[in-house]
């Protein structure tokens, strides 16, 4: 038996009502389990939005001890700040806020897999610290909710969002009634239910904003530098690159006013996660040099990222699948409008990812997952 649990990431809701966080991604590695005659349960962990590290990884022992079985082998799967989550929890001698017996739960962990994690950190962070970055985190991710849930992206919103981000940092009066302006606006057009349930999470994610001074190149150092890897435990990552903004991509877009202003958020957020140095990242094996020059052509610079995490932050363990897609897209949200359930790509950042190539990285995970039951068995 096998049971693997998906980690959200940052302002992750893990399922949001009828709002699914890792879309497609069970029925994945639901497949290839059966493929292969593995018998698998998958969990869907209720971490908290915006609390330190050490919180979120105590959410996730405590979803371990409340629904793993007996006996189980134990798969963790992270997204994001989600990875930095499992990697925290397995680190041998770890002292965290849970009533649990941590050190036996992370000994039942036999592989960690983190997909686009910040593990050298993300400079995005550093901008969402203040008052006008806070308001634009509420209003990002209403719009996100907004975009899976009906399927569209006001565009005032869009503007607004875009017209932002060169200001962030910056506490201006005008900006910050903006963008709750913005905010309160996208709530609008949910149903009450709904909005009061989206309320109710931000208003969790502003109790406790611990985690994003930890996910700043800086914080993530002092955070992560006591960690080690458990021998018991294997560990791959999945690193992520979107194609860099380029008068070309910005044709391609076309006419629509939607998509420039999509395009226009995303070149914002591509510089802002773009502005690390080569020495903030950890040094690369030469494995995994060879693993992203395979997949990318050429190796990835300290200005190379998702839209979201630089593509160098995500390397630790073994890379086990490198792609370009965007910070999204390897959770399920890219363009498919054809698929069942729909795949709605609301952030446009002409990257291309597509089903065939969503597949086949959750297949390289499932693979990675089950092969220590693989080589148990010889």
């Amino acid at each position: 038996m096998h049971d693997i649990f998906l980690i959200p990431g940052f302002f992750g809701f893990a399922n949001f009502g009828d709002i699914k966080y890792f879309s497609h991604v069970r029925e994945v590695l639901m497949s290839a389990a059966n493929r292969n005659g593995h018998e698998v349960r998958i969990h869907y962990v209720k971490t908290l939005p915006t609390a330190s590290l050490e919180r979120r990884a105590a959410a996730v022992a405590d979803a371990i001890v409340k629904s793993a079985a007996e006996g189980s082998s134990v798969h963790l799967v992270g997204h994001s700040t989600g990875g930095l989550d499992a990697r925290l929890l397995t680190s041998p001698g770890v002292t965290l806020p849970s009533e649990h017996d941590v050190e036996a739960l992370a000994k039942r962990v036999s592989s960690v897999v983190s997909v686009a994690a910040p593990h050298s950190g993300t400079p995005l962070a550093s901008f969402f610290v203040d008052v006008v970055g806070q308001q634009f985190l509420w209003a990002f991710s209403t719009l996100t909710m907004h975009g899976l849930r009906l399927g569209s992206m006001p565009l005032p919103a869009m503007l607004a969002l875009a017209g932002s981000l060169p200001s962030m940092g910056k506490q201006r009066g005008p900006l910050l009634g903006l963008l709750e302006q913005v905010y309160r606006q996208l709530l609008q057009d949910f149903d009450e239910p709904r909005r009061l349930e989206l309320e109710e999470f931000l208003r969790a994610a502003q109790s406790d904003q611990s985690l994003l001074p930890q996910l700043a190149p800086q914080g993530a150092r002092e955070v992560l530098a006591e960690t080690s890897t458990r021998p018991t435990t294997r560990y791959g990552a999945v690193v992520t690159q979107a194609r860099p903004p380029s008068l070309r991509s910005t044709v391609d877009v076309g006419l629509s006013p939607t998509g420039q202003a999509m395009y226009a958020l995303y070149r914002g957020l591509h510089q802002l996660a773009g502005s690390m140095e080569a020495e903030d990242f950890e040094p690369l094996s030469e494995a995994t040099r060879q693993k992203l020059i395979a997949a990318y052509g050429t190796l990835p610079t300290s200005r190379s990222n998702d839209s979201i995490v630089p593509t160098l932050s995500q390397a630790w363990g073994e890379v086990i699948h490198a792609t370009w897609a965007d910070h999204l897209d390897v959770i399920g949200h890219f363009s498919g409008p054809d698929l069942t359930p729909r795949h709605y790509d609301w952030l446009s950042t002409q990257t291309h990812f597509t089903i065939e190539k969503f597949e086949s990285l959750w297949n390289d995970i499932a693979d990675f997952v089950f092969a220590d039951f693989v080589f148990a068995a010889e």
